[in-house]
């Protein structure tokens, strides 16, 4: 089975966005965990708009990178470029994937307007890891 991490900077949103997908895609084929370069808690919106898709990662955690320094990772996936350029002391022979997603957390405005920025990037985030689950998983 391959292990897969998605890293972030904080595994609020994207990460956890991505996370949520990827078991959602690979189902028994991966083991899959997020972490990031600190710990924000999963954030409340993110929860909502994965809810929406029908996936439940209310049960998901916050973790630190430092927690799985010891798991052979086969792919390591960053979702924003602040956790691509800050990570470099991570060892390990995984392949690394990078996609920098829209950063959801930073919207401002209404409640409709930031939720749709929400929506927005859980959809790319989606697009992008049922690719990846196709192309490296499903084999």
């Amino acid at each position: 089975m391959k292990n897969v991490l998605v890293l972030c900077t904080g595994n609020s949103c994207r990460s956890q966005l991505a996370e949520g997908y990827l078991k959602h895609f690979a189902q028994n084929t991966a083991k899959i965990y997020s972490a990031g370069i600190e710990v924000h808690g999963v954030n409340p919106r993110a929860i909502k708009v994965m809810a929406e898709d029908g996936i439940d990662i209310s049960g998901q955690t916050s973790n630190n990178i430092e927690e799985y320094f010891d798991v052979p990772f086969d792919y390591v996936i960053t979702v924003c470029d602040h956790a691509k350029e800050s990570c470099p002391y991570f060892s390990t022979q995984a392949i690394k994937l990078h996609h920098n997603f829209p950063d959801p957390a930073k919207a401002v405005g209404t409640d409709e307007e930031i939720m749709a920025e929400f929506r927005n990037t859980r959809d790319l985030v989606k697009v992008y890891m049922e690719d990846f689950v196709n192309k490296n998983l499903k084999r």
